[in-house]
C-alpha cells in the first residue's frame, strides 16, 4: 500500500509539471530550475534563463518520465487484478518472516474469549443431547432449514432492544456491512418474508454470535448453538403456543437435567400493565428492558435503576413493583381480570383472555404443574407481541458450580415477518429457542466415569505376524455388510495391545484371526466385557455377528 500511495503521489506531481514546469521554468525562476536539471553550471542565454532548444528539451524530458509513470501504473493496475494485490501480500510475507523464530516463541496459544473447545467425550454428550433435541422436533412434525451464518447489518438492527450492542459486527467486504447472525429467529423471519412462505413449522440447530460477558461454567458463551422450533402461520389463538410450551417441557423432562419451571406471561399484559402505571407509551420498551433483569438482579436494584436511568418516577415504579412481584396459576389470571386499574385497558384484558387459554390447554398437555404464570417475565427482545415463556432450572441445580439459570425462552412475535416482506404482508409466528449450551454444561457437571466417544462393534485383531492382509479381507467383508468395524495400522501389533484397545474404547467384541483357526474355516469372536470366546464361520460371519448385536443392542445393527 506505501509503494502504491507513492506512485500515485509522483504521478500527479509530474502531471503538474508537465502542464506548468516549461511557464515556470521561462518566466519564474529559471536558473533555480534549470540547475536542477542540467546541473548547476549549465549556461544561460541572453535573457538569463536557459537556451530555448534546452528548455524544449526539459519538457520532452518530463513528458518521457510522465509517459513512462502512466505505463507503470497500467501494470500496477493489472497486476492488483490478476494477484489480488499481492505486491501487499509479499511485503506481508517478507515482514512476518523477517523473525518467525521469535515471533512464534512469544504467541499465547489459547481459544478466543468466550469460545473453547470440545474434545471426544464432551462431543459425544452434545451430539446426544442435540440427537434427543431434533427428535422431539420431529416428533410434533417440525421440518429443518438453514441460513447464513452472517446477515446484512440492517437485517439485525434494531430487533433485540438494549442487546443489539451485543452483535457482532465484520468488517466491510466489497461494500456489504455484514453482521453475525445474533439468534436464529430474525434470519428465520427473513427467510419466510423474503420467500413468500404463509406457514410452515420449522426447526434449526446451528451456531450463534454474541459479544457478551461469557461464563463459560454457566454455559454462557459469545459462540454457542442455538435449537430452535417455530410455527408460522395464521391460526386459532393459542394453540400453536401451547405446543410450543409442551416442546420445551418434553426436551427437559427427557434429558433428565432436574426439576425446572416453564414461567409464562404476556407482552400485551405487560404493555396495559405499564399503561396502568402511568408509564409513558415511548417508554414501555425501555421499561420491559428493566423488568427482565429481575431473574438475575433484586428489585431494588432495579427499581433504582428505572428511576435513575430510565426516568421514571418513584410513584410509577412503585406501582409497577406491586405486579412484578406477583406469580400463580388461572387463579392469579382471575384475580387480575378484576383489577380495577387493568380492567379499563384492552390491551391487558386481551393478555388475560389469551393467558387463560394457554393455562387451559397446558392442563391438557399435562404440564400445568410444570407451569407458572410469572409477572416479572418480560423477554427483553424487542419483538415479542404476545405470549412470551422461559424455562428456568430449580431444587438442586442452584447450586453455584451448576447455575445456569434459563434453558430455554421464546414467545410470539407478529410483527417481525413483515420488515421483510416486500408487501409488508404479516405472517404470525411464535417459536421456542432451546439453550443446548447451558444443558451442556449441566449434563457435563453431572457427568461421571468415562463415556463412550465412538460407535465401533468389532475390532479385527490378529494373533501373531503376517496376517494383515486378512485382516483386510474380513474388515471389507465387515464394512460391505454395513456393521461398525475397525483394526491396528500397524502391519504386526501385539494381541495385548489390540485387546487393550477394545477395552480402553468400550468396543464391544473382537475377531481374533490365527492361523490353525483360518486353516479351518473360522476365526475366534470375543466378548469383551466377559472375556467369553467361541469359533464362528468365515461363510456366516455378518449373519451370526449382526445377529449377536441386535440381540446386545437393537439400534446398533442395521
Amino acid at each position: 500500500m506505501q509503494i502504491q500511495n507513492k506512485f500515485v503521489t509522483a504521478l500527479l506531481f509530474m502531471q503538474r509539471v508537465r502542464q506548468h514546469a516549461v511557464r515556470s521554468i521561462i518566466i519564474s525562476k529559471p536558473q533555480i530550475y534549470y540547475r536542477r536539471l542540467f546541473g548547476k553550471n549549465a549556461a544561460y542565454d541572453a535573457c538569463g534563463g536557459p537556451p530555448i532548444y534546452e528548455s524544449r528539451l526539459l519538457y520532452a524530458k518530463i513528458n518521457a518520465e510522465v509517459q513512462k509513470l502512466l505505463a507503470l501504473k497500467e501494470q500496477l493496475k493489472q497486476m492488483e487484478l490478476s494477484s489480488g494485490n499481492e505486491c501487499e501480500a509479499t511485503l506481508a510475507r517478507e515482514v512476518v518472516s523477517a523473525e518467525p523464530v521469535s515471533a512464534n516463541r512469544n504467541l499465547a496459544l489459547k481459544t478466543a474469549k468466550g469460545t473453547r473447545d470440545y474434545g471426544p467425550e464432551a462431543m459425544t454428550l452434545r451430539q446426544r443431547v442435540l440427537d434427543h433435541v431434533v427428535t422431539v422436533f420431529r416428533r410434533h412434525g417440525a421440518e429443518t432449514i438453514d441460513t447464513p451464518v452472517f446477515e446484512l447489518k440492517e437485517v439485525l438492527t434494531g430487533k433485540y432492544g438494549d442487546d443489539s450492542k451485543l452483535i457482532y459486527d465484520l468488517k466491510d467486504q466489497g461494500g456489504e456491512l455484514l453482521a453475525l447472525r445474533y439468534d436464529l429467529t430474525v434470519p428465520f423471519a427473513r427467510y419466510v418474508g423474503m420467500g413468500n412462505v404463509f406457514n410452515i413449522k420449522r426447526y434449526h440447530i446451528a451456531k450463534v454470535y454474541r459479544r457478551d460477558n461469557p461464563q463459560i461454567t454457566r454455559g454462557r458463551y459469545r459462540e454457542f448453538y442455538q435449537c430452535d422450533f417455530d410455527i408460522a402461520g395464521t391460526y386459532d389463538p393459542m394453540l400453536p403456543d401451547a405446543e410450543c410450551v409442551k416442546v420445551v417441557a418434553e426436551i427437559l423432562s427427557e434429558l433428565n437435567i432436574g426439576e425446572f419451571t416453564v414461567k409464562l406471561n404476556h407482552r400485551k399484559l405487560l404493555d396495559g400493565m405499564f399503561e396502568a402505571c402511568g408509564v409513558p407509551v415511548e417508554k414501555f420498551r425501555t421499561a420491559c428492558s428493566s423488568v427482565d433483569k429481575l431473574d438475575k438482579t433484586p428489585w431494588d436494584e432495579v427499581r433504582q435503576e428505572m428511576i435513575h436511568e430510565k426516568g421514571l418516577s418513584e410513584a410509577t415504579v412503585d406501582r409497577i413493583g406491586e405486579y412484578v412481584t406477583l406469580s400463580g396459576g388461572i387463579e392469579l389470571v382471575d384475580r387480575l381480570s378484576e383489577d380495577q386499574h387493568l380492567k379499563g385497558i384492552a390491551s391487558a384484558m386481551e393478555g388475560l383472555a389469551d393467558m387463560r387459554l394457554l393455562l387451559q390447554y397446558c392442563e391438557i398437555f399435562e404440564i400445568g404443574h410444570l407451569i407458572a404464570f410469572d409477572l416479572s417475565l418480560a423477554r427483553g427482545l424487542d419483538y415479542y407481541t404476545g405470549v412470551i415463556y422461559e424455562a428456568v432450572l430449580g431444587g438442586s441445580n442452584t447450586d453455584d458450580d451448576v447455575a445456569v439459570g434459563s434453558v430455554a425462552g421464546g414467545g410470539r412475535y407478529d410483527n417481525l415477518v413483515g420488515m421483510f416482506n416486500p408487501k409488508r404482508k404479516q405472517v404470525p409466528c411464535v417459536g421456542v429457542s432451546i439453550g443446548v449450551e447451558r444443558i451442556f454444561s449441566i449434563l457435563e457437571a453431572k457427568s461421571t466415569g468415562r463415556s463412550r466417544t465412538n460407535e465401533t462393534d468389532i475390532y479385527v485383531a490378529s494373533a501373531h505376524k503376517g496376517l494383515h492382509l486378512k485382516r483386510l479381507e474380513i474388515l471389507n467383508k465387515l464394512w460391505s455388510a454395513g456393521l461398525k468395524a475397525e483394526h491396528s495400522y500397524k502391519l504386526n501389533p501385539k494381541l495385548l495391545a489390540q485387546l487393550q484397545h477394545c477395552e480402553e474404547y468400550q468396543i464391544p467384541y473382537a475377531i481374533i484371526l490365527g492361523d490353525g483357526e483360518l486353516s479351518r474355516g473360522v476365526v475366534k469372536l470375543r466378548e469383551i466385557a466377559t472375556r467369553k470366546e467361541e469359533e464362528l464361520p468365515l461363510e456366516s460371519l455378518t449373519e451370526q455377528i449382526r445377529a449377536k448385536l441386535q440381540i446386545r443392542n437393537p439400534s446398533s445393527a442395521q
